[in-house]
């Protein structure tokens, strides 16, 4: 299924990405049709409420209807509903950062009980399909602790294109695995466990504020393009 898969706004404005649309006035958050780089357009869920605004996700969970545990052409093209779960996909991904000179990253993480934090980081980028989409990451201000800048210079692996330690697989995920030492600090397309599980490492995991032992009920992946504001 690909990631595209939802009906986007009745809107006759173009944007270049949700933060584009909102300073274009756009107020409601939902589906919306962008072109970032003039390749074509494609849909994207924006969240035009939290957090100022104008922002493009890329990545929710918070019921585990959706098998994460995907090969590489799933995560390269996306798969999924925008209006439920989701993975954008890499490429989009790739086409967005791209296109601006600077991208801030949020994530957004709630657990079981309902206790929810974030991780911010003030830049967030990835390579072409050739550099399997080789993660860059900046500084992190958050609640959640830093759980995803270990994973800053790895390239993504799914279970059919894996790195030489064999981490998604492992870990049941697809993620920007690292080879040195430990796979990951994170894990958040990871098994859907929802909450304490006795597997190691393979749930959808934030190491600093969880642990390796619990899944996250609800996690947003988004970008949005740095400076934004009208």
């Amino acid at each position: 299924m690909d990631g595209s898969t939802s009906n986007p706004q009745n809107t006759s404005i173009q944007g270049k990405d949700c933060a584009d649309l909102f300073e274009k006035g756009i107020r409601a958050s939902g589906v919306y049709k962008i072109d970032p780089d003039g390749l074509g357009t494609f849909n994207v869920f924006c969240d035009m409420t939290s957090s100022g605004g104008g922002w493009t996700v890329f990545q929710r969970r918070f019921d585990g209807t959706v098998d994460f545990y995907r090969g590489w052409q799933d995560y390269k093209q996306g798969f999924g509903n925008l209006d439920g779960e989701f993975w954008l996909g890499l490429e989009k991904m790739h086409r967005l950062t791209t296109a601006v000179s600077l991208t801030a990253l949020l994530i957004d993480m709630e657990d079981t009980s309902g206790n929810k934090r974030y991780a911010w980081y003030d830049s967030f980028g990835l390579a072409d399909e050739q550099k399997k989409y080789k993660l860059s990451v900046g500084a992190y201000v958050g609640t959640a602790g830093d759980s995803f800048t270990y994973q800053s210079g790895a390239a993504f692996a799914t279970k059919d294109a894996d790195t030489g330690n064999n981490c998604a697989r492992t870990y049941k995920g697809a993620w920007w695995y690292m080879h040195r030492g430990g796979c990951h600090l994170s894990n958040l397309n990871g098994v859907y466990h929802h909450g304490t599980h006795k597997s190691f490492a393979d749930g959808v995991n934030w190491k600093t504020w969880k642990g390796y032992n619990y899944s996250l009920k609800s996690t947003l992946m988004k970008i949005r393009r740095r400076p934004f504001g009208l």
